[in-house]
């Protein structure tokens, strides 16, 4: 089979080894040139391109049968998530205008397009509500994948909690938080997913053609100020204070459901988050 994943980086170098190992052919795309000689050494066919190219991104995905998306946004700005996931999509719909080799398309989201939900669970059912402009960014870029992306192609969205895992470890992520004053109380939940568990999941997707949407977390999401305590206390730093008189509003405050994709046959490698 020939796969081409957009945006090869944290999540796609490893699905990548694996879909090699499996003795599919992968196509690889970068915006980083000092990247190409570790994603080549994968084995992997590597072209250095941006999403605001249509016509790369038809010539990478010409008679392939499987598109990851995975893109990342340096700027972290509207601007920045715009430029990288809302316009890579509506390129990529374009591209595939006159493909017929493609039957699935897999986007590596975010379930941040579903707002604050004052920490209620949340499944796939559930409206999205975005309430900051990257959110609505994100939330554009599914909406024009869903609108572009005709059947008999398949898409599937994946949204995501939080990553973590290996070069990516949350005491990493959090360590100068450290002893610090954080607004708010620590009330609101978080949620968070392995790497290994992200990437089982679009294996399942990939084998067994799975389309529409699917969110991944994994089965512990918790309040904040527990995550923060249990974050340091494994590591022997001092805790978080807590200042409920800063007001602090949370982009997404909820408790993500796996549910639907552990019913359709993924099995957790890490059910609860890692410290």
């Amino acid at each position: 089979m020939k796969i081409a994943i957009i945006g090869c980086g944290y999540v796609g170098s490893v699905i990548a080894s694996i879909w090699t190992a499996c003795g599919h052919e992968v196509t690889a795309t970068t915006t980083t040139p000092e990247k190409i000689p570790d994603l080549e050494n994968l084995g992997l066919r590597v072209v250095l391109f941006k999403g605001d190219n249509p016509d790369t991104l038809a010539q990478v995905t010409a008679d392939t049968e499987v598109i990851l998306l995975s893109v990342a946004a340096r700027n972290r700005s509207a601007e920045g998530y715009r430029e990288t996931y809302l316009k890579t999509a509506k390129n990529l719909v374009m591209a595939l205008k006159e493909n017929q080799t493609v039957k699935q398309v897999i986007y590596t989201a975010s379930y941040a397009v579903l707002g604050n939900k004052q920490g209620a669970w949340i499944d796939e059912t559930t409206a999205v509500a975005p309430i900051n402009e990257n959110g609505e960014a994100l939330l554009e870029t599914e909406q024009a994948l869903l609108s572009g992306l005709q059947e008999p192609l398949k898409l599937c969205i994946l949204r995501l909690a939080g990553i973590y895992g290996p070069k990516r470890e949350l005491i990493n992520i959090f360590r100068s938080w450290a002893g610090t004053t954080r607004p708010g109380n620590g009330e609101d939940y978080t949620n968070w997913v392995h790497l290994d568990d992200i990437v089982g999941a679009i294996k399942l997707i990939q084998e067994k053609q799975l389309e529409g949407i699917y969110h991944l977390a994994d089965d512990t999401p918790m309040i904040r100020r527990e995550f923060y305590r249990r974050l340091f206390d494994a590591h022997g730093l001092p805790l978080i204070n807590w200042d409920s008189s800063q007001s602090y509003t949370r982009a997404y405050n909820l408790r993500l459901s796996n549910k639907k994709l552990k019913a359709a046959g993924l099995e957790l490698i890490h059910p609860e988050t890692e410290f």
